[in-house]
């Protein structure tokens, strides 16, 4: 399609977009009375219109049944982590019995590294990418820690090429390859949270067993964004916060994957408790463990009720319209959203560089641009007028046009005010 930089154009596409209906059901902040241009979904998503619903059922249940609400309440408590597992499969391409909603992101990995980091001494190295999200650096140094061995010797990262914003899958292959059998865990992003970069994590999964390590994902950017087929490409496990793509809320739950060969296990290691003991029997206070024969055998405490209930109503969406169609719209946005910036690029002879790749198969929802010659008074100026964007040092501004509720005039208006920032600067440098 030949894209035009104008507004007539944008709404036409807008007319166009058979998901364009579900704008109105998420809740937008204002700036001077106005909706704002939404661009960090990969931070923190919208409130779906529907999550207070879901909340005051919850509530409504505690003070009409208190206790008797694990058994008694429309959505009983006791196994309302359950109502999961059939929908959160579909987003990221798994069997139900292999996904399950616990504790939040950072939590899980370090729990499910209790069973799938097991170092020994020759195989005891951790393969992750250069310069990952910060909460997995501390993660990962922290439990090479624990288990006796140095961070520096143990961790092992792969890095850029010199000059160039992302990594290169060759090098990422080649790195597995040298380590050897000195691997226990390769531990990466499935997308890179700085530079939106989607990693082929098929190839990559393929390639750490085949060195005999376990292979793990952090799919805090990829999970409602990305096309995922967890169970397809044999990853061992995986975990994803919900609060972003999802939509779940500021901190919510996290969700798990733990593939079904390591299932019905009694000797995995594990840190375990009676949340994830045997359902029909978790009332009776064995003292022995006995597993769930799935995903939720890692669950630990009672579920935080109030805290999924907004998760379960922003997934009831996600099955309605299903992935490909979320992806469909995701990929014709991003286009717009990159011809336009390239569009006011030469109208205010400035230069932004995008360093999220160009192929469509190695990007997603997320844009990060490099403001050459701007700073963070451009930022600011963005915020201002109603642009709610993110800033990451040293120049780069990252935009997430979330299929479920941007819309192309967004992407119009948002070039609109862009152009008119820089050339406000520019006036006043002159």
């Amino acid at each position: 399609m030949q894209f035009e930089n104008s507004r007539e154009f944008a709404i036409q596409l807008d007319k166009e977009d058979k998901l364009s209906g579900y704008r109105d059901k998420f809740i937008f902040p204002k700036v001077n009375g106005k909706e704002v241009i939404y661009f960090v979904g990969n931070s923190l998503g919208l409130q779906p219109r529907s999550a207070q619903k879901y909340v005051d059922e919850v509530m409504k249940d505690w003070a009409e049944l208190a206790v008797e609400g694990h058994f008694y309440a429309e959505k009983s408590w006791w196994d309302y982590h359950e109502r999961f597992s059939e929908k959160l499969a579909r987003v990221v391409g798994a069997k139900p019995s292999e996904v399950t909603v616990m504790n939040t992101l950072t939590v899980n990995l370090h729990l499910l590294m209790v069973s799938f980091y097991r170092p020994e001494a020759k195989r005891y190295k951790i393969i992750c990418e250069e310069k990952a999200f910060p909460s997995d650096q501390y993660m990962i140094s922290s439990q090479v820690r624990f288990h006796g061995y140095d961070p520096k010797d143990a961790i092992v990262e792969i890095k850029k090429r010199d000059g160039e914003n992302n990594f290169r899958i060759e090098d990422i292959l080649e790195k597995i390859k040298e380590v050897g059998d000195e691997c226990a865990l390769v531990l990466i992003g499935g997308v890179n949270y700085y530079t939106g970069q989607v990693f082929d994590m098929e190839t990559i999964t393929k390639a750490g067993h085949e060195v005999g390590a376990f292979v793990g994902w952090d799919l805090a950017h990829a999970a409602g964004n990305v096309e995922l087929k967890l169970s397809e490409w044999n990853v061992d496990f995986a975990a994803w916060c919900s609060y972003k793509y999802m939509n779940s809320g500021p901190g919510n739950a996290s969700g798990c994957f733990i593939n079904e060969k390591y299932h019905n296990k009694k000797d995995i290691p594990r840190f375990e408790g009676w949340w994830g003991h045997n359902k029909e029997r978790r009332f009776l206070m064995e003292p022995e463990f006995q597993p769930e024969p799935n995903a939720d055998a890692w669950q630990i405490s009672n579920a935080p009720i109030l805290a999924m209930a907004p998760y379960l109503a922003s997934l009831q969406m996600f099955d309605e319209v299903g992935m490909p169609a979320l992806i469909e719209k995701r990929n014709r946005i991003v286009a717009y959203l990159e011809f336009i910036l390239h569009e006011i690029d030469k109208e205010v002879e400035s230069t932004f560089e995008i360093i999220t790749p160009e192929n469509q198969e190695e990007r997603a929802t997320q844009l990060s641009v490099f403001l050459h010659g701007e700073g963070r008074e451009l930022f600011n100026y963005l915020m201002e007028e109603g642009v709610i964007t993110d800033w990451r040092e040293p120049n780069v501004i990252r935009l997430a046009p979330v299929p479920f509720y941007c819309s192309f005039e967004d992407m119009y208006q948002f070039g609109q005010i862009l152009k008119k920032g820089i050339l406000n600067k520019q006036k006043v440098s002159n």
